[in-house]
């Protein structure tokens, strides 16, 4: 058996690698994410012509209808460079719609998702608690065929890009079993809060519902492993994007570690600099493997699906922030600076540590998933 990628799969990574290196080199990510909406909505659209916005739509719809471990490919290297956009909330989205949406509606949204024309975002969970099912919260008062939503959504990934969103609620109680709908942002009684992180290149915001119509035609099929799925996919989606980002951080510091005098000799030339970038290089390829395992049980083998990435996620979260760490540590006092982009990484496993969850989280779920 093959565990390698196949050649397709290769030349997409080039492909995309090229185009960022191109196009938005970290001088051009600096510029970006200083930018209001820290997107370049030029760049967007070329992604959409090229196909990868629609990796995961069917070719019905205007898409590719590629599998996750091809979108991981993308995600990788978008990590790399990291490219400000709502790339990862947006494939979700799209995925969730292809797997859940009537072909009716697949035709109304997925068209348009494919191309790039509108940008979708997942508004799911409903504090910053765990990212689970019990943290949705938001109650949706009807009669089972039409709902009215009243709340507000916390925490939307890239809310002020997005145009439409895929908001979960409880049907009439909140106890009440979970529905998803589809609310499009310039519907009556949205108002939407865009907000930035600690990380520039990632936004995030809030989603307000005022007395919001949630009827027949927005809502989606929704069971009880439809929740489960759906943020399953946003751990690996970050997970891919941290194997990118980790990957570059380890480049970018064993080069400098190779520029560095010190004592008259390049500081990559003594031990404990050395012992530091091979840990940081099996950290990388430990997770990376767990990753791709669970890249292909999205498609392949959804029962395996949540535990293999929590596996993931927990190792790639935990080592990903102190990879971070080392490497501007590795820099010497000008890692700490504005000036040197090795703290945009640092900023990066900031980011990608609590989102779907943080190492604690999913090693006490896997070991639930286990039966321990």
């Amino acid at each position: 058996m093959n565990f390698g990628f196949n050649e397709e799969q290769e030349l997409l990574r080039d492909q995309v690698r090229r185009f960022l290196d191109t196009n938005c080199p970290l001088s051009k990510v600096r510029e970006i994410m200083k930018e209001p909406e820290g997107f370049s909505r030029q760049l967007w659209q070329q992604m959409g012509e090229l196909g990868w916005l629609g990796l995961v739509i069917p070719p019905d719809y205007g898409g590719v209808g590629l599998s996750w471990v091809d979108l991981t490919v993308i995600l990788e290297e978008t990590g790399r460079s990291l490219y400000p956009s709502p790339f990862i909330s947006h494939s979700i989205a799209a995925s969730t719609l292809a797997e859940t949406a009537t072909d009716s509606q697949q035709k109304r949204w997925l068209t348009d998702l494919a191309s790039g024309d509108s940008i979708a975002s997942l508004a799911i969970l409903d504090d910053d608690g765990p990212p689970n099912a019990d943290n949705i919260t938001l109650v949706g008062t009807g009669n089972g065929k039409s709902f009215m939503l009243n709340g507000e959504k916390r925490l939307v990934p890239d809310a002020g890009l997005a145009d439409l969103f895929i908001v979960a609620f409880r049907e009439g109680t909140s106890n009440g079993k979970i529905a998803l709908a589809v609310v499009e942002r310039d519907q009556q009684g949205v108002s939407v809060t865009g907000t930035g992180t600690m990380d520039q290149t990632k936004r995030t915001g809030s989603v307000k519902l005022d007395n919001v119509t949630a009827d027949e035609t927005s809502l989606l099929h929704c069971d009880s492993d439809t929740i489960v799925r759906l943020l399953d996919k946003g751990v690996v989606a970050v997970t891919a994007e941290i194997i990118g980002a980790a990957e570059a951080a380890l480049d970018m510091t064993t080069n400098y570690a190779k520029e560095r005098i010190q004592f008259d000799s390049p500081i990559g030339r003594y031990q404990s600099v050395k012992h530091r970038l091979a840990e940081i290089y099996l950290d990388i390829e430990s997770f990376k493997s767990l990753l791709y395992y669970a890249a292909w049980t999205v498609d392949e083998s959804p029962g395996e699906l949540s535990r293999s990435a929590s596996l993931a996620k927990a190792y790639a979260s935990q080592a990903f922030a102190q990879i971070g760490i080392d490497s501007v540590h590795l820099h010497g006092a000008i890692g700490y600076t504005a000036e040197y982009d090795i703290q945009l990484y640092l900023k990066r496993s900031k980011w990608a540590r609590p989102m779907y969850g943080d190492t604690d989280y999913h090693y006490e779920r896997v070991a639930t998933l286990g039966e321990l």
